[in-house]
């Protein structure tokens, strides 16, 4: 497991873990909670942890700062900013990240939408690509877009995400389902409007979609939990599964997902936010434990 407090310079978390191999090294990008700002609040941000490759047990390093800034006053990210997905652009040999960007709200505490930050230092560094983002409200997508994952097969760019439902108002907490849009430049998005994945538990929010292919077929990992009292133990977020052909047409096997909270220790009361790793024949999933990776994150070594 790797501990959030060997970052010096953050106060806790080490969330979303999203891994990318480096040479001799798998660097791990992150979101952490630096101290509390002058509100009294967190604003998240960008970190990498760097693993090496042969045995991710073992530390390299870790950056000396965030890797993306802030946006400027009044712009979708000024107040934190979470990393879900990372992908080397083909043509350009660029790192695309596809980032969260946080609003604060007056009704509700906050917002979200995902915006698109671009490194040619291999992840030292990542500049936005603009001061907007490149997916937010529309009139059948009102509010809260987050945890997108990207890849590009053939000429076609896929981006899974989470989109908002609805605001519970008897404590104010938000309702998310998992979306799926195309794109052919990885900038404007094209959206199919509509979850894609039935439910399993009551009111079941969804996220963190890690899309990989095993076995000749399309995997996806993601997290889910109960709507609401998700804090405690039997109702917070456990790792999903669902499998498909196309990467269109989706069907939710949890059986397949391999992976339950442990009978004590860090990850004994959730396990959330899966991110897999195949690296020539060792297949690596990255995920966090209880109290949404307060602690830092863990993996586990897949069975083929």
């Amino acid at each position: 497991m790797f501990h959030a407090h060997a970052i010096d310079w953050i106060g806790s978390h080490a969330q979303n873990p999203t891994p990318l191999v480096l040479d001799d090294r798998i660097r791990v990008f992150c979101n952490v909670r630096p101290p509390l700002d002058a509100d009294g609040k967190y604003r998240a941000r960008v970190a990498y942890v760097d693993l090496d490759r042969h045995n991710p047990t073992r530390l390299l390093g870790v950056s000396d700062g965030p890797v993306l800034a802030l946006g400027r006053r009044g712009e979708f990210d000024e107040f934190g900013t979470m990393v879900q997905g990372i992908t080397r652009h083909p043509d350009t040999g660029e790192l695309w990240m596809y980032y969260v960007g946080w609003t604060r709200k007056v009704s509700v505490p906050f917002d979200w939408a995902i915006g698109l930050a671009i490194s040619r230092d291999d992840g030292a560094t990542f500049e936005r690509h603009g001061k907007g983002p490149v997916i937010g409200a529309t009139p059948d997508e009102p509010f809260l877009h987050a945890c997108p994952h990207v890849r590009r097969e053939g000429d076609l760019w896929h981006m899974w995400y989470g989109a908002g439902i609805e605001w519970q108002s008897e404590d104010i907490e938000p309702i998310y389902r998992l979306f799926h849009a195309t794109s052919t430049d990885g900038i404007a998005w094209r959206r199919e409007g509509r979850p894609f994945l039935p439910l399993a538990v009551d009111d079941e929010c969804q996220t963190t979609p890690s899309v990989f292919r095993r076995n000749g077929r399309w995997m996806m990992l993601f997290s889910y939990r109960y709507g609401t009292d998700f804090r405690s133990a039997d109702r917070g977020y456990r790792i999903g599964c669902a499998v498909t052909d196309d990467l269109r047409h989706w069907t939710r096997r949890d059986d397949l997902a391999g992976l339950v909270p442990s009978p004590t220790g860090w990850d004994s009361g959730m396990v959330a936010y899966p991110a897999v790793l195949q690296d020539g024949d060792r297949t690596w999933l990255f995920y966090c434990g209880n109290d949404f990776g307060t602690a830092g994150f863990g993996l586990a070594l897949g069975d083929g």
